[in-house]
């Protein structure tokens, strides 16, 4: 089968598509026909030996699929050949196939194209087990989400809004910021031109926003601790501006203020329940047409280092996918 092979450490273009083996499929396992993929900025860490995870090298990349179920193991009851499923591997997802362990796999609605499944669990995932598990947000409080246009923060926007959180988008361009008026934002932010966290204490009274969503990291995050209202919560998803920020703790004190962590992928080892569980209830809310996911930009399997530039360049909106097969029709 043919797949994206990261052989050293570094950028997009290091990358190579080669023929490898399809593996064997074990006791618990499933192998899936991937058709579609999606793009994270998880990936570009990855490729680069910055990720949590630092696989041997070489490996394949790629870590959200979508395909048909081709091959199951003696030991796999919960999904069958010919299902149609969304999964999370560790690597492996910029393939033709994939072996996994068959509970990493989701079952997806009829109504769902294997495009849309690709780009889903990752950034509703995260969104939706970042804002009602971790914290807490609710009905009537200001959720303040920066990178709010990107595949992660458009779907922290919409959530948000369907959770009864009033909702500050902060994003770079108006044209970005009217993607996400679309999705529920009632306030804007265009942080080349105004001040966070004036704009932000304006918006609320002067109290700050109850919950901050930073998958940001570097000044963002700097600036959303003096953003943040009495007994806030901020949500570091990530650092897509390449700096980790460090926390001056007196501020945690005088705000009286959480600082929580969203590490959404160790749900899968730690404590796998709580992330179906979440993957569950969005699926049963885009099956009810209260979620509308958003992908920008569509890539061919030889054009990944292409797809992934486009995300640490910042030049897209909503999801990214990589197409490994053509949509079967219906």
């Amino acid at each position: 089968m043919k797949a994206v092979i990261c052989k050293e450490w570094g950028g997009p273009s290091t990358l190579t598509v080669d023929d490898v083996d399809a593996g064997e499929v074990g006791h618990t396992d499933a192998r899936v026909a991937i058709y579609a993929c999606g793009v994270n900025f998880g990936d570009i860490l990855m490729a680069a030996g910055q990720y949590q995870v630092k696989p041997d090298l070489p490996f394949i990349l790629g870590s959200e699929i979508a395909g048909e179920v081709i091959e199951v193991g003696a030991g796999v009851h919960n999904i069958k050949p010919g299902d149609r499923v969304m999964g999370l591997v560790q690597n492996g997802g910029f393939a033709e196939e994939v072996v996994t362990n068959a509970t990493t796999l989701i079952p997806i609605p009829d109504s769902m194209n294997y495009k849309t499944a690709a780009g889903f669990p990752i950034a509703y995932g995260t969104s939706h087990l970042a804002l009602t598990h971790r914290a807490r947000l609710q009905p009537g409080e200001t959720l303040l989400v920066y990178g709010a246009s990107g595949g992660v923060g458009l779907t922290a926007v919409e959530i948000g809004k369907k959770l009864g959180a009033t909702v500050i988008a902060c994003a770079s361009t108006a044209e970005k910021l009217e993607l996400t008026e679309k999705y529920g934002a009632k306030y804007t932010i265009n942080y080349t031109e105004e001040d966070i966290r004036d704009r932000v204490k304006t918006i609320t009274g002067g109290k700050g926003a109850d919950v901050i969503f930073d998958p940001v990291g570097g000044d963002a995050f700097k600036q959303a601790l003096r953003a943040i209202n009495w007994e806030g919560r901020l949500l570091v998803i990530g650092f897509a501006s390449g700096e980790i920020p460090e926390v001056p703790a007196n501020l945690t004190l005088v705000k009286n203020c959480s600082i929580v962590g969203v590490y959404w992928g160790a749900y899968l080892q730690r404590n796998p329940e709580v992330l179906i569980n979440s993957l569950k209830t969005l699926l049963s809310w885009y099956d009810g047409q209260t979620l509308h996911p958003y992908i920008s930009a569509v890539y061919p399997l030889e054009k990944v280092a292409d797809a992934l530039n486009a995300l640490a360049e910042r030049k897209s909106t909503g999801k990214v996918v990589v197409q490994i097969r053509e949509e079967p029709e219906s």
